[in-house]
């Protein structure tokens, strides 16, 4: 029986030029996460009731977004180009040749937000608790970037909603990066802000994300296909994404179960009681 898949639809990844000065579909899609995070940023600080600022939030997604940089950068070249680091130092300032880790990003944000949080003389759980609903409709908007990049794909496949990717040897192809973008931007975007509705325990939110993104992502990395540098570990099995979202679903679901545990201690969410309180709800 003759199978009939998707072909790639062959976008140009650069949407125009001007000398030197060009937009990529990539840069326009974290772009795009950026200006919506801070939109949505902006319109929480301005319900707070001066527990944020429209300052400290642009502050705040300012050095967050170096950490998303920086981080990405250095995690990509240390978690999985780490032996061609070694004979190649220079790589991690090589920049334009791609490679950015997500797992790198986070430690950087979490260093962004720590580095942050004390300068504002916020809370780092009340920052976190903050910035964690702001970030999965950028990871959404990064991953289309991803497909529209024709990189990242998935594993060869018959099923029948297949991509045949021209980098990917017109193999037909889990479009997994699909899979990232709806389970991590739109799936998680809508439980986090569901879940914010009302008055939370310090630090759950920020658990809540770690949880949830750590499954995702973890589920999608039996369709993606492995970097080819490391391929699977553990007998073939595991990758390197599903070794690193591992303690962040441990980390998530401990840092939740200690929130709700000692919730007379850690106390709700400042933003979050203040806008319930506002509104007649006790």
């Amino acid at each position: 029986m003759a199978h009939h898949f998707i072909t790639y639809p062959h976008f140009n990844p650069v949407i125009f030029e001007f000398g030197p000065i060009g937009l990529r579909w990539y840069g326009l899609m974290y772009l795009i996460g950026f200006l919506f995070a801070r939109w949505l940023a902006v319109s929480r600080a301005k319900r707070s009731n001066g527990v944020w600022t429209v300052d400290q939030v642009d502050n705040l997604l300012f050095n967050g977004f170096l950490g998303v940089f920086l981080g990405g950068r250095i995690g990509y070249v240390l978690f999985y180009q780490f032996e061609y680091f070694i004979h190649n130092p220079l790589y991690l300032f090589k920049v334009w040749d791609g490679g950015m880790s997500f797992h790198g990003g986070l430690i950087g944000v979490i260093l962004a937000m720590w580095w942050t949080a004390r300068r504002q003389n916020h809370g780092f759980w009340q920052t976190a608790d903050f910035v964690a609903p702001l970030i999965p409709f950028g990871l959404g908007a990064g991953r289309i970037g991803n497909f529209i990049n024709d990189e990242l794909w998935g594993r060869v496949t018959d099923v029948p909603w297949a991509v045949l990717f021209p980098s990917g040897g017109y193999l037909p192809r889990h479009p997994s990066q699909l899979y990232e973008a709806f389970l991590e931007g739109v799936v998680l975007f809508c439980i986090l802000n569901w879940f914010i509705k009302k008055p939370r325990p310090t630090g759950s939110v920020a658990g809540l994300f770690l949880f949830f993104y750590g499954i995702f992502r973890f589920f999608v990395e039996f369709f993606r296909e492995p970097d080819p540098q490391l391929g699977l570990f553990f007998g073939h099995h595991v990758s390197m994404g599903q070794i690193l979202s591992t303690p962040m679903i441990i980390l998530g679901a401990f840092i939740i179960w200690y929130s709700y545990s000692h919730v007379g201690r850690v106390g709700l969410d400042p933003v979050y009681t203040k806008n319930k309180e506002n509104q007649g709800e006790k």
